[in-house]
C-alpha cells in the first residue's frame, strides 16, 4: 500500500486515494495513511458473526468512499462471492507466487519444497476463486540454492513493490481490458518483470 501511495504521488497519477480501510485497528497501513492525509476506517472482522456479515459491513464502508478501484494489500481474508461480484473488474490483489502456481499461504515454502528455479509475484483481478483471477502482471526472481523462506520472500517483495503500483496505474489510465479471462494491456510496456 505504501509503495502504491508513494508511486501515485511521485508520478502524479490522475487519481485520488479515497481511503485506507483495514480489518485490524493496529494495522501499520492505517498509521501511514493518516500521516499522509488519507482517510482511514476500520471494520473489525472479529466483531461479526459470519464472513457474510463482515463482508456486507466492509462493502458499506468501502462504498462510502466511492472508489473506482479497490486494491487489496496485506488483506488476508477470503472474500465472499457476493462481495467479489460487487467489485468485479475493479478489485486487484497481489499474490507472492507466479500464479497459477502456489495459491494460498506459505508460497515461498511451497516454491522451495517443490524445487522450482523461478518464483515471483502476480497482480491479478480478484474473482470468487481464491488466487485465480485474470493475471495483470508478474515478476520473476530466481530461487537460489541458499534460499530459505525469508531470503526468497525479501527478493519477491522488492518486485511486488514494482509491479503492483504499475498495475494500479495501468488500471487508472484505462489500459487494461479482459478478453475471455485474459488481461490485455494497451501500449508497449511489458506486464512481466524478470
Amino acid at each position: 500500500m505504501q509503495a502504491i501511495v508513494q508511486a501515485a504521488r511521485q508520478e502524479q497519477w490522475p487519481c485520488r486515494i479515497a481511503a485506507v480501510i483495514s480489518n485490524r485497528a493496529n494495522a501499520e497501513g492505517l498509521k501511514f495513511a493518516a500521516e499522509h492525509g488519507i482517510p482511514t476506517a476500520v471494520v473489525v472482522s472479529k466483531e461479526f458473526p459470519s464472513r457474510d456479515a463482515f463482508d456486507a459491513a466492509l462493502q458499506v464502508e468501502i462504498d462510502r468512499f466511492q472508489p473506482d478501484l479497490v486494491v487489496l494489500a496485506g488483506f488476508m481474508r477470503i472474500l465472499t462471492p457476493a462481495f467479489v461480484e460487487h467489485y468485479a473488474g475493479r478489485m486487484l490483489n497481489i499474490h507472492p507466487s507466479l500464479l497459477p502456481s502456489f495459491p494460498g499461504l506459505a508460497t515461498h515454502r511451497q516454491a522451495i519444497d517443490a524445487g522450482v528455479k523461478v518464483h515471483g509475484a502476480t497482480v491479478h483481478f480478484v474473482t470468487a476463486e481464491l488466487d485465480h483471477g485474470p493475471i495483470i502482471a508478474q515478476a520473476a526472481v530466481p530461487v537460489l540454492d541458499k534460499d530459505d523462506e525469508h531470503t526468497l520472500a525479501e527478493r519477491v517483495l522488492v518486485q511486488e513493490h514494482i509491479i503492483y503500483p504499475r498495475a494500479v496505474r495501468w488500471f487508472i489510465e484505462g489500459r487494461l481490458s479482459i478478453e475471455n479471462g485474459i488481461v490485455r494491456l494497451e501500449g508497449d510496456e511489458s506486464p512481466v518483470t524478470l
